[in-house]
This record gives structure tokens, sequence and C-alpha cells, in this order.
């Protein structure tokens, strides 16, 4: 990341074919849109087609097609598999040889030709109706067609840099590298989030989650000023993409609210992780320097699996980032070593869930949580937590006549029953959802305590009165043991701090019998 040609999210210009036409007319169009309609001189294209293998036999039809267009035998390269082949999608299904485009060295399209048929057992069929399915890099196109060096040089990014550098992009700094990460991660997780996807440790939130982090790193690294962030969104979602996104520049204050909370969380992880990443990082220069024997799993140079673990598991510091400090640093991380501890981790942490929670092909049944996998466990999790806060603020709006009737957490929803005698009016639905969305914004930690019943009691947990309790009970509390938001009884589990629960919306308030209400609510 951060060269001429390379970023993480990208538009792509795309056409498709079922029938209509093959090889032959989708090569021909596309030279004619590179050289007369971009204007690119035929001496700085390069076309690929597959030179064939065991599996499939070389594309001959496209290399023919390529020659009559003037391109010489050997001007045309031929790939393998990787680079010139295409497909299937999942175990089975459609593929077929990729002819791949280049201008100048730098590839600005595919033309994919799905011409077979493979199984599970990779046998190809040819397919009776062939497609076409052709994707170009339009920031990429761009940077041609404004006759610039760099991607981060076309009017798509610099009125980003400029907000991160100052005005003037004539003086290529030492901080360009970092700059572009900023630029381009920001870029992607405003329209990222924009679409409803949230920082997560799975999935596209994952992939959210290292964009934001690394540029919030590097943001801090540069000393940038507080309103960065702010300043960044609105030239993305506003100045740049308003005519083609208009719904980027409406979503502003929900895209830096994400953003804000993401970064509060992860600054207090990035401190204690960078000062511990310091010292493990000089005690292993200087015990090389010295000659002095390694640590016990560590090479010269080396950080080892235990301890880049270590500071993931013990400190949360992101694994993609130790390795990256790492390389800063002049040291490297022993990657199998990691591995492996990450996947005892794993193993353990499976069995602890299936020894709290029963197993029998569940990840979570108690009756009142719900969950079938590690995917639906996050966010039952997220939303049990939740259930406390919506508890408190419906207290704290409503009055202390509020008490829990039931709950029902599964991973699309929960569904909460509480007491009180009439309709909540839209204000006060309002109040309580901005009040458990302050809490969540204001990253509280969630402690548990283990006591006795009395104890508990006497020191304001809330207790569900249709539940006989144990004498000693397990209390979660949400915020300062002497100012708690919320405390109450509860068997969890629950997220470690506010912020991972994101976003809270009520859906639905609704009477379920005389003097009971319920309320619907979700997590982004």
């Amino acid at each position: 990341m951060g060269d001429a040609s390379h970023i993480t999210f990208f538009e792509m210009l795309g056409y498709f074919s079922f029938g209509d036409y093959f090889k032959k007319e989708t090569i021909e169009w596309t030279y004619e849109f590179a050289t007369k309609a971009l204007g690119f001189s035929k001496n700085r294209l390069k076309p690929t087609v597959f030179k064939g293998d065991d599996e499939a036999p070389f594309n001959k039809e496209s290399f023919e097609v390529w020659k009559s267009l003037g391109f010489r035998e050997k001007e045309i390269g031929l790939g393998g598999q990787m680079d010139n082949f295409w497909g299937p999608t999942g175990n089975e299904g459609p593929c077929g040889p990729a002819d791949e485009v280049y201008v100048d060295d730098v590839e600005i399209g595919t033309l994919v030709f799905n011409e077979y048929y493979c199984d599970q057992e990779k046998h190809l069929t040819p397919l009776a109706q062939k497609g076409v399915d052709v994707g170009l890099g339009f920031e990429r196109i761009v940077m041609f067609a404004q006759g610039v060096k760099s991607i981060y040089e076309t009017d798509l990014f610099v009125p980003i840099i400029e907000e991160i550098r100052g005005k003037n992009l004539c003086d290529y700094e030492k901080n360009i590298r970092v700059e572009r990460i900023i630029a381009d991660h920001l870029r992607a997780a405003v329209f990222l989030i924009a679409d409803g996807v949230r920082p997560s440790n799975i999935e596209q939130g994952y992939v959210l989650r290292r964009l934001l982090r690394r540029a919030i790193r590097y943001a801090k690294l540069l000393n940038l000023p507080q309103d960065l962030y702010q300043k960044v969104i609105h030239v993305i979602a506003h100045d740049i993409y308003s005519e083609v996104y208009p719904k980027l520049a409406e979503k502003q204050k929900e895209i830096l609210e994400v953003i804000e909370i993401e970064k509060t969380k992860f600054e207090k992880t990035l401190k204690v992780g960078l000062e511990k990443f310091e010292e493990l990082a000089k005690r292993i220069s200087a015990e090389s320097n010295l000659e002095v024997e390694p640590l016990r799993g560590s090479t010269s140079k080396n950080i080892s699996g235990a301890e880049a673990f270590n500071l993931y598991a013990t400190f949360g510091f992101p694994i993609e980032l130790i390795e990256e400090l790492a390389g800063e640093h002049g040291l490297s991380v022993d990657a199998e070593g990691l591995k492996k501890e990450l996947e005892i981790h794993k193993a353990k942490s499976r069995k602890g869930v299936e020894k709290k929670f029963g197993g029998h092909g569940l990840i979570l049944d108690t009756g009142e949580l719900k969950a079938g996998n590690e995917q639906e466990l996050e966010k039952v999790t997220r939303l049990h937590t939740a259930t406390h806060l919506l508890h408190a603020s419906l207290r704290k709006i409503l009055g202390k006549e509020v008490h829990q009737a039931g709950s029902d957490i599964a991973a699309e929803r929960l569904r909460f029953d509480f007491t009180f005698p009439r309709k909540m009016m839209a204000e006060e639905i309002k109040k309580v959802e901005d009040l458990v969305n302050e809490t969540v914004a204001q990253n509280l930690p969630v402690t548990m305590q283990e006591m006795t019943y009395e104890e508990a009691i006497k020191k304001g947990a809330l207790a569900f009165f249709k539940l006989k309790y144990p004498p000693t009970v397990k209390v979660y509390t949400v915020g300062p043991d002497d100012a708690p938001f919320s405390r109450e009884l509860c068997g969890g589990p629950h997220v470690s701090h506010t912020s991972e629960i994101s976003r809270f919306k009520i859906t639905k308030e609704e009477s379920i019998s005389a003097g009971t209400r319920r309320i619907r609510a979700v997590v982004d």
C-alpha cells in the first residue's frame, strides 16, 4: 500500500455477456476503448493470455485476436492459472481463461471468458452458453487519463491528501507513503460504513477495523489534528463523490460517529501496546547486538510467536500492527510460531465455550440467549450488554417503577419486556435510545464480580424478580464501580467495553399485557 497503483478500495467499470458475443468482439472493443476513447498509444499496451496447462488448454483464440490487432507474438504475455484463469467461485461453477490488459506495465483490466464448468473434482466441461465478464479499474484508468504518475495524484485523492498534509502538494516529503495510506484507508472506510458495515472482529467488520486502526495509528504518528476525520469525511462524501453517491453526504454524521467510537477505543489499546512493543523491541535488539542468548523461542532480531501473541492477547494489540512495527524496527515476527499460538488459543476458546454453554451442537442456548455459531455469539454478546444499558436507561428516563419482566436475544435482535403502565411517547423512546448510544460512545468498561446475593443487592444490583438466585452470584457492572451506569445480576456473556456494541436502534415499542411493555431493538 502507498505505491503508485495499489489501493484497498476501488471502483470497477464492467460489462457482461451471456451468449451475445465472445472473445473476438470483447478484445476488439477493449482495444478500441483503450486507444480511441482513452487515447492510449498501442505501444503503451500489453495484453496477456492463458498459456495452458494440464487442466485447461492454451487460449489460442485470444492470442490470435490480439495478433490481428497488430501485436507481435513476443508482445503478448503468457500467464498461468494464478493470473490468466478465473474461477470457479466456490467448489464448482463456471470458469475460464482471462486476458489481462496493461498500460505502462500496470494492469487496467481483465477480460474473463467463462467457457467451462468446473465440478467438485476439478474436471472441466465446455459450457453450451459461453459468457464474458469484463472488469476495468477506474482509478488506474483515471491516473493514465489525467497524465499523472500515481493514483494518489488524481482528482480522486488530491483533495483528501490536501486535508492531511496541507495545500502544497509539490514537495514529496518522507511521509508521502503514510499520507497515502491514511487517505486510502479513510476513503475505503467511508464507503464501508455508509454501506452498513461496522467495526468488529469478524468478516467485513474486521476489514473495516483493520483499515481504521491503521489510519488512526498513522494519523497519531504524524500528530495530525483532532478534527482531521471530520474534514476528510466531508471532502470524500461531499466534495468528491456527492454527485455520484449522494447517500455518502447524507450519512456524514453517522460515518464520523462510527470512526470516533473506534478511534477512542483503539487509542487506549494503542498507547499501552506501543509502550510494550517498544520495550520488547529494545530488549531484542540489545540482546542481539550484545550476542546474549535470546529468549526461549526467539532467534536473533526475531519476535517469537509467544511474544507477539502476548502483545495481542494481553494488550489487545493488532497482529498486523505488530508485524508492521517489527519491520520498521528492523525485526521480524516468527509467523509460524505466532500461527501455532493462535491455533492453541482458538482451540482453548472453543473448549471453554463448549464447557460454559453445554455444546449439543450450539454455541449458546440459555432460553434467553441463542447463538448457533461464533459469528452469532459475537452479535448476541453485544446485544446482551445492550439489554443491560436499555434496562438502566428506561429506569433513568421513565423512573424506578420500571423492572425487567423478561427478555429474548438472538443474533438478529433483542426483545426486552418491562413493567410500565402506559405506552411510551415518541420523545421518551428517542431519549432512551440516545442515552444508550451516549453510553456506548463513552466506551465504559464492563466488569464482573462474584459476591453473595445479599452483597449484590446492597450494592444496588438489579435482579430479575422471577428468578431464584444461588447464594453466590455474578454481578456485571457497566462503568466505574463507585458510580456505575448499570449493575445487574447476570450470568453473561458480555462485551469488555461498551463501544463494542456499536450503534443501538429501537425498532418497536408495544404492549404485551396490562402493565407490561415490550421493546425490540437491534445493533449495527
